[in-house]
């Protein structure tokens, strides 16, 4: 494998070993922060190894779909031992995301990289904006409709931060499925596993506790990632020489990160979630304006 494939030229002299080395320590970074703000890992995977390391962003998503598969595996179980994740509620929602995914995909390969840059910030700048305003509004109290209560969505898990059981009820499943929807056709498109529509979603439109909506979103974006990593495999845009260390590196972070989130307070993840976005929507749009 020669590094001029990946968007490497040879006055760069960088030896393979020291490439795989560099991609897997910003992939161990990737994963820690994706797993701990329910990302998935790819929404700093991608534009770090595009703007850092000058792969083709193409590569790039298609390294980052098998990176969130590997985040999803590292930190679901245990989110799911500490009854974070919801079951329930990551079930029904996946009916939206994996057929979103699929569109995605297939829209992928018809769209130019600089308008992928573009979509990637604007993407990332609304998701950092309705998390902004959702941390300073109070939310109404909202009935279960009829059919949250027939899925039965409501549950609890135990806070260490606030050391103390929370119980909460999920609210309109309906709106939740139809922008899962979306965020699964993101997730294939700009292979980022959706995560940073999937939190918003769920923490603003289902009024689910932040950290439940960011572990329900690991234990999702998995799925998500593979319905359409079958599409960018057939299209040659899984390149092993970058995908290996993408994911050893991000499957090492979410290991990390999944056993660190019940001891940070919620006001944290979310004040972390909201920075690490508008960065990187600032880095990607700019990005795409210069192309």
């Amino acid at each position: 494998m020669q590094l001029h494939r990946v968007g490497w030229s040879e006055d760069n002299r960088v030896t393979p070993l020291l490439f795989i080395i560099s991609v897997a320590t910003l992939s161990f970074i990737g994963g820690f922060v994706g797993s701990l703000l329910g990302l998935g890992g790819g929404i700093i995977v991608v534009p770090v190894l595009t703007l850092l390391m000058h792969i083709d962003i193409r590569l790039t998503i298609g390294a980052s779909i098998v990176s969130v598969i590997a985040t999803s595996s590292g930190a679901a179980a245990a989110y799911v031992r500490d009854h974070l994740a919801n079951i329930r509620v990551a079930m029904f929602l996946e009916l939206g995301t994996a057929s979103g995914a699929i569109t995605g995909a297939y829209l992928a390969g018809i769209i130019q990289p600089r308008w992928l840059y573009i979509l990637f910030g604007v993407v990332l700048s609304y998701s950092a904006v309705a998390m902004y305003r959702g941390r300073h509004t109070a939310k109404r109290h909202v009935v279960p409709g009829p059919l949250a209560r027939r899925l039965r969505l409501a549950s609890s898990y135990y806070d260490d931060a606030a050391n103390g059981e929370i119980v909460y009820q999920p609210v309109r499943p309906g709106l939740g499925l139809v922008l899962m929807y979306i965020a699964g056709a993101a997730s294939g498109l700009l292979g980022i596993g959706s995560g940073a529509l999937k939190v918003p979603a769920m923490d603003l439109a289902m009024e689910l506790p932040i950290k439940v909506s960011t572990a329900t979103s690991n234990f999702m974006i998995g799925v998500t990632a593979a319905a359409s990593a079958g599409i960018y495999f057939s299209r040659g845009q899984i390149d092993p020489f970058i995908a290996a260390p993408v994911a050893i590196g991000v499957l090492a972070g979410a290991f990390v990160g999944s056993h660190t989130l019940g001891r940070i307070d919620s006001h944290a993840i979310r004040a972390i979630f909201v920075v690490v976005l508008l960065i990187v929507a600032a880095e990607m749009l700019f990005k795409g304006v210069r192309w």
